[in-house]
């Protein structure tokens, strides 16, 4: 299948664009509002005693408002540069990566259908879901009927980690825990939810290594820990075609991450050259 440039180009075009905007949230000012979590870093104080008073009341104020479906956020104003490299977390988004990485996205996807490179499209880690949602808006604009777009994730947070590998714990954070249920519900807000997306929940070394997939043409990972990104690579990377491309959301900004990449790199026979997408992200055409 080719690109054709018809005079329905300039629409596609707007569409994905307007897409990139609403799924990162980049048209509300008020989505760079930080929500507070339990177990957040304090302003330095004088003396550890009153630092962990003021710790715990912190906590105790946000648990209570919770029950009460309230979040203490501070109002601070949408920076650009950070949205557009994704180095914030959006309060109102539904994707972290920014729009220099969905561009990536973009332009994988594009390149694997003008070059007729068989295969679905898989995150693993998807949190509010906005990249998968971000995949098949992009496959829906260019008429791609006959590819699927793959979620896989927990839906229920990042994993602890099995080894001192693995880098920080990020398990206990609820902002990063997103239902099953709220990730379908997103989709069905843009219109995005069909035959042609496919859920996988629970954790990556359950699901992926008998997940019901033949061929990939784009694996993008944002497992960020040693031990999920492997067991993504173990699971998928055989099933990527030649021509084919992998994203790494993590590679450049999460060590355990790259560690597992490079190791896993290492094992094979034909070495990709890995193109940087932005101060985090990593990429390569599978040769």
């Amino acid at each position: 299948m080719t690109i054709e440039v018809d005079a329905g180009t300039n629409l596609r075009e707007m569409y994905i664009e307007l897409l990139k905007e609403a799924l990162t949230a980049s048209l509300y000012d008020e989505s760079a509002w930080y929500v507070f979590q339990e177990g957040d870093r304090l302003e330095r104080s004088s003396g550890q005693i009153l630092q962990r008073l003021r710790s715990h009341l912190r906590d105790a104020v946000i648990r209570l408002l919770r029950k009460r479906a309230v979040a203490l956020v501070k109002m601070q104003p949408q920076a650009t540069v950070l949205r557009q490299e994704g180095r914030d977390w959006p309060f109102l988004g539904y994707t972290m990566i920014g729009h220099r990485r969905l561009d990536n996205v973009r332009d994988c996807i594009a390149k694997v259908v003008q070059d007729d490179i068989p295969g679905d499209l898989i995150e693993t880690g998807v949190w509010r879901g906005g990249t998968t949602i971000f995949m098949r808006g992009v496959l829906k604009a260019y008429g791609v009927a006959d590819r699927k777009v793959w979620v896989a994730d927990s839906f229920e947070g990042l994993p602890a980690p099995v080894s001192s590998s693995d880098g920080a714990d990020l398990s206990g954070v609820k902002y990063l825990k997103v239902s099953l249920a709220q990730v379908k519900s997103n989709f069905e807000r843009f219109g995005l939810l069909d035959d042609q997306v496919r859920f996988l929940k629970g954790y990556f070394r359950d699901t992926l290594p008998h997940a019901p997939i033949e061929r990939l043409s784009v694996l993008r990972l944002d497992g960020d820990l040693y031990s999920s990104t492997m067991d993504a690579l173990r699971s998928l990377y055989a099933r990527v075609s030649r021509g084919g491309y992998v994203i790494v959301d993590d590679y450049y900004s999460w060590a355990p991450c790259r560690q597992a990449v490079d190791e896993f790199l290492n094992e094979q026979s034909r070495k990709p050259q890995i193109e940087p997408i932005d101060w985090a992200g990593a990429y390569w055409r599978v040769p």
